[in-house]
């Protein structure tokens, strides 16, 4: 599936859930349930915004943004991230008075069942768009998939805790198991905010793609040709990668710069979504990163 069809596959789930899970916390009057569903609210809010980002990022490269439109997705994480926040701070609000003031429940039974159900279809999708997360290497879908886990674990939770109230009549349980949800929630968000801050940052690619870049340049590498001063960043689904390659200085420009294409052909054809530029320098030039920090 692509991208924009799993959120779109992640929107319904999201408001069948919140459908179940608003109607067990209606029945039961449990603070955890409505912990539980306002986690369901937070995944549709991000889901739709999801798709906004991921349709943006995916327009090709124009005159105002030459390296594309990639970076959008990381706002969708972010975005998921504050709301995760927000959704924590929210459901501890509700629960300090309960806590405070414990309140009887009702069919709980029923409750419990509903959460149940609404939970393994949860369960079902989280795995779904992490496999496509890691096929399309998308963090919209990554942070999406990972927040569902945790609304997976967070449900568990619930449903055991309720469970123990059902059975010892401690009614004070319940709005602990809330505020224990909104500290295990307010950990992810604060997580999937972090991730979206360090791509924005322009962090280097996985080690898995900066091992096949470099075995990919061993094979054009020998006792004329070399390779230095290799930078990697990545941009949402695409990678980059910029590099020297130092030939004989003897040789003419035709020649270095057919050379040249087929590295970086090589190169693009053995990462998915990667683009190499390569400078090119006779052997006997050294080039300078930091050259504000070169004496004068």
């Amino acid at each position: 599936m692509q991208v924009r069809t799993l959120l779109k596959l992640s929107i319904a789930t999201a408001v069948v859930t919140i459908a179940v899970k608003s109607l067990a916390w209606w029945i039961t009057g449990s603070v955890g349930l409505l912990s539980d569903a306002m986690e369901s609210f937070v995944n549709l809010a991000s889901a739709l915004f999801a798709i906004a980002m991921v349709t943006i990022a995916q327009r090709p490269a124009d005159a105002g943004h030459p390296f594309g439109h990639s970076k959008a997705e990381y706002f969708s994480s972010g975005f998921e991230g504050l709301l995760i926040v927000g959704a924590a701070v929210a459901i501890i609000w509700a629960a300090v008075p309960r806590f405070l003031t414990p309140q009887p429940l009702t069919l709980l039974g029923w409750g419990l069942a509903l959460t149940v159900a609404s939970t393994a279809l949860n369960w079902a999708l989280a795995r779904r768009l992490l496999a496509g997360a890691r096929e399309h290497r998308s963090i919209a879908l990554e942070a999406d998939g990972r927040h569902l886990y945790t609304d997976v674990w967070t449900s568990a939770g619930v449903v055991i805790g309720l469970g123990l109230v059902h059975y010892t009549g401690w009614l004070w349980l319940d709005p602990l198991i809330a505020i224990c949800v909104a500290i295990n929630i307010l950990r992810e968000g604060g997580r999937l905010a972090w991730r979206s801050v360090e791509g924005l940052m322009d962090t280097a690619v996985e080690p898995d793609i900066r091992h096949q870049i470099d075995r990919t340049l061993a094979r054009f590498a020998h006792d004329t040709i070399r390779f230095d001063h290799i930078v990697t960043r990545r941009a949402g689904q695409r990678r980059f990668v910029d590099m020297h390659m130092h030939m004989p200085g003897g040789w003419t420009l035709g020649r270095a710069a057919a050379l040249r294409a087929e590295v970086e052909q090589a190169l693009m054809s053995d990462v998915r979504g990667l683009r190499a530029s390569i400078q090119l320098l006779p052997s006997d030039v050294e080039a300078h990163f930091n050259d504000a920090d070169a004496p004068a």
